[in-house]
């Protein structure tokens, strides 16, 4: 393994984008939130940076003039906008006199969506990687390393290595029509992320009165009730994809988006030049859905996509905000129009995000994310995986739960 050397950039305009993108392609589970053009954007902006609390470090793998693998790595000094809570550690942590900032995360910033982090071209490449990635922790005397909703190959990779996993529950829609013989209320959630939605010539939807078919009475009819609300309030929507999407457009969204972050009393964690940068570099990841009242807008929903060709169509749930309020809006623009569009244009899923069980009469399943581990300090570490055991099994006894109350019909 002599001829491998790690090496740690300080900025993502340190690698080059082709070469990165490549290794992301590669890998069986890709996501446009580790795209080179999004995460430079979020440097760049100022969105995730060191003023904010967000020091680059990305960790890369050669072997000789070759890039093998690499990872977003970032040295945090608190542990807003991750998403995998971890503010107890910090705080048992200070109460023994120790320093838990900062810490090393590999995630995609502000972006709790499942997916890889470990870039790698082969298996030995990404078990070398996470090795680098503790020993760089350890040189710099960090007090963990935390690598957030990961692939199943990096789950594997970082089990290997020793490091602790921490279950969460995330709500995903796929487009799997139950009349071909998929029971969906039945499916494991353990990686369903990625087995889900329109495999082996299987066929999803025709369409959204397909799709409400398949559910039971009961929120059949709610989902019907709650999109009525809306149209007669005299709501109507329309999507604009990619490069169709406005300057005009992108300016109502973010006054819709900050306004979301205001009403919450926190500023935005992403600032007008991010998306303005992913308009320039990256137009084809984003759907963007108006809803407009009298002729005017009144809240937006901004939808990302998978930006790769050579995997199946993915939709994100990511951004939403509203002008004014119209009764049962949230759920129109930010979950019956996007499956709708889902449907109609064949994508395999859509991901709701994490939390909230609301999602669930909106046919968003629940499903098992996973994060990795690793604290420097043994004692702390014992605590922790103690703890990571029973969350654990309150996570499991929390998806039997949830899998009592499947929306679609009885088989």
């Amino acid at each position: 393994m002599n001829d491998y050397v790690i090496r740690v950039l300080a900025s993502p305009s340190d690698i080059d984008p082709q070469a990165w993108n490549a290794l992301l392609a590669a890998q069986a589970e890709p996501s446009p939130f580790m795209r080179h053009e999004y995460l430079a954007a979020m440097h760049d902006s100022g969105s995730a940076s060191p003023e904010r609390g967000w020091t680059p470090q990305f960790v890369t793998l050669w072997r000789g003039q070759v890039l093998e693998a690499a990872c977003a790595l970032y040295l945090k000094d608190h542990s807003y906008g991750e998403y995998v809570f971890d503010w107890a550690w910090a705080n048992a942590y200070e109460q023994h006199g120790l320093a838990y900032y900062p810490k090393a995360v590999v995630a995609a910033p502000f972006t709790p969506v499942p997916g890889a982090r470990l870039l790698a071209r082969d298996e030995q490449s990404r078990t070398l990687l996470v090795q680098g990635l503790v020993a760089v922790c350890k040189e710099q005397e960090l007090s963990s390393l935390h690598l957030l909703f990961g692939a199943d190959a990096d789950i594997a990779a970082c089990t290997e290595a020793g490091l602790m996993l921490r279950h969460t529950v995330q709500f995903h829609w796929t487009n799997v029509a139950p009349a071909l013989g998929t029971d969906v209320s039945s499916l494991p959630p353990e990686g369903a992320r990625f087995a889900l939605g329109r495999p082996g010539g299987e066929t999803g939807y025709a369409d959204f009165d397909a799709f409400l078919a398949s559910l039971s009475h009961d929120k059949r009819k709610k989902i019907r009730q709650e999109r009525r609300k809306v149209a007669e309030a005299g709501v109507s929507f329309r999507w604009s994809r990619g490069t169709d999407i406005s300057k005009a457009d992108w300016d109502f969204f973010y006054r819709c988006y900050e306004r979301t972050y205001r009403e919450h009393g926190n500023p935005p964690y992403l600032t007008r030049d991010f998306f303005q940068r992913m308009a320039d570099t990256l137009p084809e990841a984003w759907l963007l859905f108006v809803a407009e009242r009298d002729g005017r807008p009144i809240a937006t929903s901004l939808i990302a996509l998978s930006a790769d060709e050579a995997h199946p169509l993915v939709a994100y749930g990511r951004y939403w905000g509203a002008l004014e309020r119209v009764d049962c809006l949230h759920f129109e623009a930010c979950y019956y129009q996007p499956t709708a569009w889902c449907i109609a244009h064949g994508a395999a899923r859509f991901e709701g995000g994490a939390q909230g069980e609301h999602k669930m009469a909106r046919a968003l399943m629940p499903v098992r994310t996973t994060s990795a581990h690793w604290l420097a300090h043994p004692s702390f570490a014992d605590a922790v995986e103690r703890f990571l055991e029973r969350e654990g099994a309150g996570i499991e006894n929390y998806l039997d739960h949830l899998g009592e109350r499947s929306p679609f019909k009885a088989a």
